[in-house]
């Protein structure tokens, strides 16, 4: 039986969408308030989600544990209280949208989740705005 689990984290960090090579006009134009020169900050909400069969010996589709240090690991640890812009290796030359975070969590947590099992990021920017990606495997 196929079957999902989730497990939900956060964590707060700055950024600045800005494309370098634009001017200054055109990124404020696009961008808005996002393009402020001196950042501004999310209270992001994750959702990471697994999806395979499951264990029918164990009654596990893995271990929650397993799912919750990863995600501690190459996440929260990773950019918590952090600018995305100025802190981060991921974002150096990476524009830090929602879309973008969401696919550089989901690299990040791939290499930690069984390949057998399915993997999906939901990422929560605001209460109403959230970005889903699950990869193109």
């Amino acid at each position: 039986m196929e079957i999902s689990v989730s497990r939900k984290a956060h964590f707060n960090a700055a950024h600045r969408l800005h494309v370098p090579h634009w001017s200054d006009e055109q990124n404020k134009a696009y961008f808005g308030l996002c393009n402020n020169i001196n950042y501004h900050g999310h209270n992001y909400e994750l959702i990471v989600t697994v999806t395979g069969m499951l264990n029918e010996e164990t009654g596990y589709l893995m271990d929650m544990k397993v799912l919750k240090d990863a995600i501690r690991d190459e996440v929260e640890e990773r950019f918590d209280h952090k600018n995305l812009n100025l802190d981060t290796v991921e974002f150096k030359s990476l524009n830090p949208t929602a879309e973008n975070i969401a696919v550089v969590i989901w690299q990040l947590l791939r290499k930690r989740i069984d390949k057998h099992l399915k993997l999906k990021i939901t990422l929560y920017e605001t209460e109403r705005n959230f970005v889903e990606y699950a990869g193109n495997e």
